[in-house]
């Protein structure tokens, strides 16, 4: 079974607007299901689609399943099963021995800037780049299924 162990940060907007950065995929995203227990993500980026079978969070891992489909496939499963969406570009930094993967999401979800790390265990140690900020790793809000349920733009201050 494959294991997903992931920590998410906000960003430092201002250090992050001083970097350069390479050109980032558009992503498609939708749900055909969204519960705490488990997710079926759909994902259509630029090159390439993915179906991904998420398990429930224990900490910071969490069982996760994913293939590449046709494309044609995952426009058909967004188009026609898919509860809940969103969108935004996605930024992969190489930085230390990680891949920082950095989100700017569009729509009602429009100014939040979000990074991840994908980890090897839960207890490894990272460098965090000067653009990285707090830590919402533990906060579900920030999760993109629940992204598509409550947007950012509803948030209040």
């Amino acid at each position: 079974m494959g294991v997903e162990i992931e920590r998410k940060f906000l960003l430092n907007k201002s250090e992050w607007d001083k970097l350069v950065k390479p050109k980032p995929d558009f992503y498609r995203q939708g749900y055909i299901l969204s519960t705490p227990h488990k997710t079926i993500r759909i994902r259509l980026t630029n090159e390439s689609a993915f179906i991904t079978i998420k398990g429930k969070s224990i900490g910071l891992a969490r069982p996760e399943y994913e293939y590449e489909i046709p494309k044609i496939d995952a426009k058909e499963l967004l188009d026609n099963f898919a509860d809940t969406e969103l969108e935004k570009v996605r930024f992969k930094i190489n930085f230390g021995n990680h891949i920082w993967e950095v989100d700017q999401f569009f729509g009602e979800n429009e100014g939040l800037l979000l990074a991840e790390i994908e980890l090897n265990s839960e207890n490894e140690t990272f460098e965090k780049p000067i653009w990285i900020a707090e830590e919402v790793s533990d906060q579900s809000k920030y999760y993109n299924s629940n992204l598509t349920k409550y947007p950012f733009k509803l948030w209040k201050e």
